[in-house]
């Protein structure tokens, strides 16, 4: 069979190895049943339909035909590298690293690194629209996160909450 759809096909492997992987994943847990979840449920669930999808994709690009087989284009290394390195950001800010005693910054401080560095993913970037972003979204996370589920995340720098 020929592939019709060189995007499609390597989606399609993706989401299914993806989805496989979660899913053999998650039976190291307890899954529970539907009534009673376990911890394994939800990533299971999420696995097998990456699956389930990554399969559809790849009969897709087996069977559909494209007119120039939709060829995959150059990587974006700039847009991958911002993206990454703002969620290592956010990581790396909000616990901290004490193996170079970088304390932890906290949810504010790392929301706003993480959505400035990864606005200049794109060719557009406006420091403004930035910081208005991180505004709603520190303010929106800490009503969910702190007031709403009373999760134990440090909201603030350790050097002025002590």
């Amino acid at each position: 069979m020929r592939i019709k759809s060189s995007k499609d096909f390597w989606s399609g492997i993706m989401f299914g190895v993806m989805g496989l992987g979660f899913a053999v994943g998650a039976t190291s847990y307890n899954v529970g049943e539907g009534a009673r979840m376990g911890p394994g449920y939800f990533p299971l669930m999420l696995g097998a339909i990456l699956a389930i999808m990554g399969g559809v994709i790849l009969v897709k690009a087996l069977v559909v035909e494209t007119v120039d087989g939709d060829k995959i284009g150059r990587w974006a290394w700039r847009p991958l590298c911002y993206v990454l390195g703002s969620n290592l950001a956010f990581g790396v800010l909000l616990g901290g690293l004490p193996s170079i005693k970088l304390p932890a910054m906290g949810m504010v401080v790392a929301i706003y690194a993480l959505v400035i560095i990864a606005g200049r993913a794109g060719d557009n970037f406006k420091l403004r629209e930035m910081l208005i972003l991180s505004t709603v979204l520190a303010i929106g996370s800490y009503l969910a996160f702190i007031v709403l589920l009373k999760l134990q995340i440090p909201v603030w720098p350790t050097f002025i909450t002590g």
